[in-house]
């Protein structure tokens, strides 16, 4: 398999120990693109912590520590996801049996930090990723706190889907002689992507929605709402109605988080729906269509829920509900998105 375009830009740089400031979105390979080199990096079997990567959520902590042990499979390599929200003692066992690679969200390192139970002393190189959406979070106390706990001496590198001034900042303050790579800025994966909009009357969207989930091609499908209480209200009358439908947002514990998304990864629930938390730093593959059920806040989000689908070069559907109230705000997403729309009518209006 050939190499995406972020792997083949920062892969080289990370090899030769330069720090990097890249501008790269969910869905074009990024993980692997500083996942090779740390592997390449960490002495084999190495029992003490050499590379740490922070990310801002659970779900990417999961996942990002599971793409290491795939990568890593046959190099000898122990790595450890440290996150909150579940007991510390299974974390404690793997930072005392021994590993190379911690990837963790800042709070949960930082406790284990305190706790005397993570030795950051051997930390050669660090990583933030999604570093936008870390600060969007509220976590740049944090970060910056662990930066400074760093070795002095270290390799910093920072992968971000938008380059604001305050990750720059943090990338000033952070890194030395940094490399800036940009990889297909603001445009994500929508260039592979049919976008569609429906004109929908509000009272009439789960009718739409029903509509167009039981058309046979709609077959993994994520449903964005704004509000966990409005995804709540859906994911509850669309299993009244039949559904097989789960919830995904931030006032589920950790393990139904973990477990829906697994089930929504082989398919067991062929339709998630999810506020914005579902939009970042997940990596689904395969999913058939996206619903914006109520349209996006901004471009930005628009493009980064988009983004779920039609990964890694692979075609999708995204369909925008617009509804009696939206028509001006529709239209100013649509120019700052700057992607075609084509119209599709529903049956429901008599198609």
């Amino acid at each position: 398999m050939s190499p995406t375009p972020v792997q083949e830009r920062t892969i080289p740089i990370l090899q030769e120990g330069r720090d990097l400031l890249a501008q790269a979105q969910t869905g074009t390979g990024k993980t692997a693109a500083f996942a090779i080199p740390i592997l390449g990096r960490v002495e084999a079997g190495a029992k003490r912590p050499q590379a740490i990567v922070i990310v801002p959520t659970r779900e990417l902590c999961v996942q990002v520590t599971r793409e290491f042990a795939a990568l890593g499979k046959y190099r000898d390599s122990y790595e450890v996801a440290i996150y909150g929200g579940v007991s510390y003692t299974p974390q404690d066992r793997a930072l005392r049996r021994g590993v190379g690679i911690v990837v963790g969200t800042p709070g949960r390192v930082l406790d284990h930090i305190d706790r005397g139970t993570l030795d950051l002393r051997g930390i050669e190189v660090v990583i933030l990723d999604e570093a936008d959406r870390l600060l969007d979070m509220g976590f740049a106390p944090d970060v910056r706190k662990l930066l400074r706990k760093m070795p002095t001496q270290r390799q910093t590198a920072l992968f971000s889907a938008t380059l604001s001034w305050e990750v720059r900042d943090l990338a000033s303050r952070f890194t030395r002689n940094a490399v800036s790579v940009n990889i297909d800025p603001e445009r994500q994966n929508v260039d592979t992507v049919e976008q569609l909009f429906v004109e929908v009357l509000d009272e009439d969207k789960v009718r739409a929605l029903e509509e167009l989930l039981r058309r046979a091609e709609f077959d993994h499908v994520l449903v964005f709402r704004h509000t966990k209480r409005g995804v709540d209200d859906l994911v509850r009358t669309l299993q009244r109605r039949g559904h097989k439908v789960e919830a995904l947002h931030g006032d589920l514990s950790q393990k139904e988080r973990e477990r829906t998304l697994e089930a929504f990864k082989v398919e067991d629930v062929p339709i998630v729906v999810a506020t914005n938390v579902a939009a970042r730093g997940l990596h689904i593959e395969d999913i058939s269509h996206v619903i914006n059920f109520d349209l996006p806040e901004d471009a930005d989000t628009f493009t980064h829920r988009v983004g779920r689908t039609g990964r890694m070069g692979q075609s999708g559907v995204a369909v925008t509900f617009v509804g009696e109230w939206d028509h001006d705000e529709f239209d100013k997403l649509r120019q700052k998105a700057n992607v075609p729309f084509r119209r599709e009518v529903l049956d429901l209006y008599g198609r």
